[in-house]
Order: C-alpha cells, then structure tokens, then sequence
C-alpha cells in the first residue's frame, strides 16, 4: 500500500498543473467549454430547435435559451428515461441521479452521460485528492482504506435495454474502475444496499476490520455509521479504532451544527475536514485551502456558469452575469450548462463569490426557503401541502406556523420542530403531527428516506404556540405589514429560537 501511495501521490500532483491553468484563464477557460458543449449538442433536438450552430458568444446564447428548471425540462428527461436519445445530449444517457423532488414531482432524475461522469464527477474525486495531497505534502491516505458513504440505484428495463436510476453516489461507485475496490471498503454488496438499517450495521462491521484512513458522506449518515462502530468495539472515539484516520469529505449540508461532535468523536488535531460541492447536476467546488470556509470554483469540468442576481430569480427574463461580470459576497442563483444536457439550467442554490481571480464560492442558501439539516431538502411547497394534509384528517385550521431543525446531540437523533398557531386546534396534537410527517413522506423522497425507522430523523416535533405569537414576533422586530411574512421553514434555529424566547422568557 505504501508503493501505490506514493505513485497516486505524483499522479495527484501533476493535475496541480492543469488546476492554476484555469485559476489563471478562468474567462477564456468557460468561453471555450461553452463553445465545446455547443458544438457537441449541434445535431441533438434542442440543439437543432434552438439552433446551436450559429451561436457564437455567451450574449447570443443567453439571449436564445430561456432559463430552466427541472419541471421546464421534465418532458424531454421523461423521454430520456423511456429510451429516446439524442434530445438533450448526443451520447446515450442511460444514468439517473434521484434527488428531492419539485413542486410537481417527489423526486427528480438528472441525466448523467458518460461525460459527465469522466470529465466532471470522475475529475472532481481526482481533483480533491490532487488538492489535498498537495496541501498536506506527508499524507499516507492510501496506505489505508477509504469509506464512501453512497446510496443506491434500481435498474429499469425500457425496450429491453437497462436504465439506472438512483442516488448520485451509488452511480459513481458503481461506475469506479475495478482497481480502485483495493482502496476502499465495505464492498460492493454492502456499499449499494437500499436497506439503511441493515446498511448501516454491515458498514460498521466490515470496516472495522480495515485500516480506514478517510470517509466521504453527507454528516448525518456518517455520525450514525460512527456510533454504530463505537457502539460494535466498545471504544470511546474513533481513533482507537482507525489510528490513522485522517480526513473526512464531507458537503451537502451546512457542516457547522456538526463540527464539534465529529471532533469529540475525532479528538486529534490531524484529522483534517474538506468540503466540496457536488450535487446531482454536476460537481462544482472543492475546499482547496486548510481551514478556509469557501472552495475553488472548478472550471474545466465541462460545465459553463451563470449567476442571476437574487432578486431576480422568477422574473421572466432574469439577467445572468458570466464568471466575469460576478461582484463579491453577492446573492447568485447558480445557472448551469452541462455535458449531460442540462441547458441553462437552475438548479436552486445561491452562492456568493468570496473571491476572483481564482474564483471561490461559499453556498449562502437556495432559492426558495427550506430545510436540509440532515439532507432532506424540505422545500415550503412539500410544508404547505403537508399542513393542509394534516389540518383536513384532524378537522384543524392553521393560521400560521414555522419549522426548523432540531441538531443531533450525543444519543439524541434529529428531528424538526413546528410551532403552530391554530385558529381551531386538533382534538388531538399527535394525531395531526402523525398526519404531518406521513404526508411529508409521501411528497419528499429525500424526507421519507430520512425517517426510514427513526434513524435519521425523528417524528416532528408540533408545539401549539398561544394566539398572536407571530404577529407579537414580526412587531417586535418592527416587520409588521403586508410585506414582511413568517418564514415557513429554515435551515437554523435563529427565529424559532427568537420566537420561543418570546413566549417563554427567560
């Protein structure tokens, strides 16, 4: 293992080269991949409607695409998913990442191409260990064994070809080359099991018996498959049980509410923490800095950005400003198109730039209020339904509410608080907090998962607050009026709190 440590080590090192290449020609980097990915999807259907071949500069193609979402581009993907090819990307998409859903849908299906694949989720698993090892010049990450925290996949078969649909994550794994099922653990069989109890048990099993230097996963799952470990060998921390370990790669969601209880679990200075941005979509960013609390926007992974400033995000036609127009700790939906065939697609975070020249991000939130503390992506269309779900089984009528997380603590698992004003209350409170959350099953894939048996997240927590508490809230902060609303869900505690406090004092 030391040999193969060291020469992934040089091969790391040599892409350092490529990556300062882009850090310094971001500009004409972008207008290249644009062109590229033009010229690629000239002959597919959107290319020939929208006429791809005489486009010719980032304005011309800003000014003939419209901006889209995923409920815009439904058909052509649902077409996709039949069997149909050659609609949005010439290469064959037979690859579907699941992620939470919309408005319309419980989940959505992002194609994935081969290209995509190689050129950006393949290079960004690269690029992160390039980076890594070029900022942490003694690692010895491969003298031991990787854990990748994937989900799973289900094959469909359509005109007698197969389709796989499924967690991002488990269309990598699935998709490694053989050589890398030396470097990492548990196998195979274990790793793509869609059955998370069970999973995560065999996970905890299997790898305690490797040298397990890293992990990868959103950090949720991954403090359950460490207390599960702890819980197996009856250590006190992690590093009685993997001495060596020393990096976790996490993103997702916001790492903060996690940090102190993955160092109490990983009380050692040497462990290091590095966050990347890799969604569905595409991968996007990668910490490239110890300590830093933004990451190097990466350029050359096939993907051409745009940014639309906030306050113009559901405007018919937005402004979108190319990487070179971009202003510091501004507000940015991020605009993509990539080669999968995702056209000016917005994919519903913002971020801000904390840099140019290199370009570094930091995601600031998504565009439209939510919750995603354990990777649930509560959005307020799944809330809204859900309470009217709940108010017509229990005959109750909600005047106003607000949802937020409640963090893991020690043995405590999370879950997600509601303070509730009724204008007529349930006759039973458990009744419609059990309406609530299987209604939220039903219309968030990502939800459901995260309450499968209470492992994740526990039932939601309803409290009935005394009339007049939100009016009372919003005029304390002197937000009364028309424009000013109660926010729906959100991603801290920071106005739950402030309400609580206000109606219990002290």
């Amino acid at each position: 293992m030391a040999l193969i440590n060291s020469v992934i080590s040089w091969l790391m090192k040599k892409r350092i080269h490529q990556i300062e290449l882009f850090m310094q020609y971001p500009d004409e980097v972008q207008i290249e991949w644009l062109r590229k990915l033009l010229s690629a999807a000239r002959n597919t259907e959107w290319g020939r409607q929208y006429d791809f071949k005489s486009i010719t500069t980032p304005e011309q193609f800003k000014n003939r695409l419209p901006v889209q979402d995923y409920d815009s581009m439904k058909g052509s993907i649902d077409r996709l998913r039949q069997g149909e090819q050659n609609i949005l990307w010439p290469s064959e998409i037979k690859w579907f990442a699941k992620s939470s859903g919309t408005t319309n849908d419980k989940s959505k299906f992002i194609p994935v191409s081969q290209e995509a694949l190689e050129e950006c989720h393949f290079k960004g698993g690269k690029d992160l260990l390039s980076i890594y090892f070029n900022t942490h010049l003694e690692t010895k990450l491969f003298d031991g064994k990787s854990i990748a925290m994937g989900g799973s996949h289900q094959i469909m078969e359509v005109n007698n070809e197969s389709y796989i649909q499924g967690d991002l994550s488990a269309i990598l794994i699935q998709n490694l080359p053989v050589w890398i099922e030396f470097l990492r653990t548990p196998n195979l069989s274990i790793a793509l099991m869609d059955e998370w109890e069970s999973k995560i048990e065999m996970m905890a099993a299997a790898t305690i018996q490797h040298d397990v230097t890293s992990i990868s996963g959103v950090p949720s799952w991954t403090l359950m498959l460490f207390k599960h470990v702890l819980e197996m060998t009856g250590k006190s921390n992690l590093l009685e049980v993997w001495p060596n370990f020393e990096l976790f790669i996490h993103g997702g969601v916001n790492f903060s509410p996690y940090r102190d209880q993955f160092r109490q679990i990983l009380p050692s200075a040497k462990v290091n923490y590095l966050e990347t941005y890799n969604a569905s979509e595409g991968f996007f960013g990668i910490q490239d800095r110890p300590l830093a609390d933004d990451m190097l926007l990466m350029l050359d992974y096939g993907i051409y950005y745009e940014f639309i400033p906030i306050d113009q995000v559901g405007l018919d036609h937005p402004e979108a400003y190319s990487l070179d127009k971009v202003d510091l700790f501004t507000n940015y939906a991020m605009v993509i198109t990539t080669n999968a065939g995702l056209w000016r697609y917005l994919i519903g975070d913002t971020i801000q730039f904390t840099s140019c020249r290199p370009y570094r991000i930091r995601i600031s939130g998504r565009t439209r209020n939510f919750i995603n503390a354990f990777g649930e992506e509560l959005i307020i269309d799944n809330a809204e339904k859900a309470i009217a779900i709940a108010c017509e089984r229990s005959h109750a009528v909600v005047t106003e509410y607000t949802a937020a997380p409640i963090y893991m603590c020690g043995t405590q698992k999370g879950a997600h608080e509601w303070l509730v004003e009724f204008e007529k209350p349930p006759d039973d409170l458990a009744f419609f907090a059990a309406a609530l959350d299987t209604a939220l099953k039903s219309l968030n894939s990502d939800y459901e998962a995260k309450r499968y048996n209470g492992l994740m997240l526990e039932e939601p927590q309803i409290r009935k607050v005394p009339p007049h508490t939100f009016y009372n809230w919003l005029k304390s902060k002197g937000k009364l009026g028309g424009q000013h609303k109660v926010p729906r869900l959100s991603n801290d505690r920071k106005y739950i709190d402030e309400i609580l406090h206000l109606i219990t004092p002290g």
